[in-house]
């Protein structure tokens, strides 16, 4: 077989897949728009680039995103490794100076001698040759277009949105302080109290603030995890209260006390000029943005060097189409990969670049594929993305509820919490990972060969 292969798209997921299918000696064709066309929500010309955020979610191995960043780690996952190499303080979660991370991910793809970068834009799919499709939520028309007559099955979408960035000389620290939640690592996060006058008066001018037009946003669910700030405080006075404005764990030391809310900054660049506004993706107008986040006493007078946004995700009917390679079923040659299957967070779509990339290259090399056990954060979800059976098929973040668990018998007996069961599922997931990847590199096909998995 021709052991080349094409993947549209350079975000996380299609530079993952590029790099395990080169390190098995397939010679690989990166089809990326930039610098030739940018999407609404990208700046940066290199490849990998964060949007909503610049966290890649906790690194506790009791969090299911922290146990799938471990595990990529265990696997030899390029990505991973960027973000460990580029990372900046955020207390227990892994947060990357974002420019720095997309560079050095650049650098790492472009350098590699199996790799070959084809600066263009992709409107169709080139079928009759292996591809993944990695073109990522905001794919654009010509090729969602081609995508959607290919399949047959009509696209599903939400929207999303991106938090604010304030730069860090204009937050006033009269009216802030430095800490983790709980005291966990660092001193990382600035934190912005408000008191109830002041929380009062901030829910009632961001639910009267004027939004701008979305097309079609009225129409649509949005998905729980990236909700504007504006449509969870529509829930109820105190919803950002117990949300992303939760004060629990927080103490100020101007009070000794937690303060009725807080808002936190999460570093967002090495050098710490830029700060995160956690959990404030908006679809407020800038103008409404500035008036209404100024509020917040310690912002009062913020420069932003981005303004939130909404824009909307794309994403396929992954389990009527997709098996658990992220192969599109009954063909061994289309591949998708990264949010367009479903897969939501940028741990979750790195994941799934890594499966499709080493499973087309173990196809080409003539050793069929493999499919990770559902006892593993990366097979468990791989596994929902291609066999979810209920109502409308949303997007999921990698969590412990999907994965399998047979608790041993002395636990079982005596009763166990839920740390120590995520403990005990993600030193399994580790280990039997270990073994996976040992075998990898000596050659072997590891567990269990995909024609006896009942998802494939």
């Amino acid at each position: 077989m021709n052991k080349e292969i094409t993947i549209i798209g350079a975000g996380l997921a299609g530079c993952e897949a590029a790099w395990q299918a080169a390190r098995y000696g397939i010679h690989v064709n990166l089809v990326e728009m930039k610098p030739e066309r940018f999407t609404p929500a990208h700046s940066f010309g290199g490849f990998a680039e964060l949007v909503c955020s610049n966290s890649l979610g906790s690194d506790n191995l009791e969090n299911g995103k922290g146990l799938l960043k471990q595990e990529l780690r265990v696997l030899g996952s390029l990505v991973v490794d960027c973000a460990d190499r580029t990372r900046v303080p955020a207390g227990s979660a892994l947060a990357v100076d974002r420019a720095a991370f997309s560079e050095m991910v650049t650098e790492k793809v472009t350098t590699n001698k199996n790799i070959s970068l084809v600066c263009r834009e992709a409107k169709k799919i080139p079928l009759g040759k292996p591809v993944i499709v990695a073109s990522g939520p905001l794919t654009a028309p010509d090729l969602a277009e081609s995508i959607e007559n290919l399949l047959g099955q009509g696209r599903l979408y939400f929207y999303d949105a991106a938090s604010p960035i304030v730069e860090a000389e204009s937050i006033n620290f009269e009216h802030a302080f430095l800490a983790s939640r709980y005291d966990k690592g660092g001193a990382d996060y600035i934190n912005c109290p408000m008191n109830e006058e002041q929380y009062t008066v901030f829910i009632s001018e961001l639910l009267a603030a004027e939004k701008a037009e979305v097309r079609g946003f009225e129409d649509v669910a949005l998905f729980e995890a990236c909700m504007p700030v504006e449509s969870l405080a529509a829930r109820g006075a105190d919803t950002l209260r117990f949300g992303p404005l939760k004060p629990k764990g927080l103490l100020d030391p101007a009070t000794g006390r937690e303060p009725y809310a807080v808002v936190q900054l999460r570093q967002d660049n090495l050098d710490g000029t830029m700060y995160n506004i956690v959990g404030f993706q908006t679809r407020l107008k800038w103008g409404e943005q500035r008036r209404v986040f100024g509020l917040i006493p310690a912002l009062a007078d913020a420069k932003y060097a981005r303004y939130g946004m909404m824009h909307r995700n794309t994403y396929i009917n992954s389990p009527k189409l997709l098996d658990a390679r992220f192969s599109l079923r009954g063909s061994e040659m289309l591949y998708f990969a990264g949010q367009i299957t479903g897969v939501e967070g940028y741990v979750e779509s790195i994941a799934s670049g890594y499966t499709a990339g080493l499973n087309l290259a173990m196809e080409l090399n003539g050793k069929g594929g493999i499919v990770f056990p559902g006892e593993t954060m990366i097979g468990a979800l791989a596994r929902y993305v291609s066999t979810y059976s209920g109502g409308r098929f949303q997007p999921m973040n990698a969590n412990f509820g999907i994965v399998d668990y047979k608790a041993p018998i002395k636990m079982k007996k005596r009763g166990f919490n839920k740390r120590e069961k995520y403990n005990n599922i993600a030193q399994n997931s580790i280990s039997v990972l270990k073994g996976i990847a040992e075998n990898l590199s000596l050659g072997r096909i590891p567990y269990p060969p995909v024609h006896n998995c009942p998802y494939a």
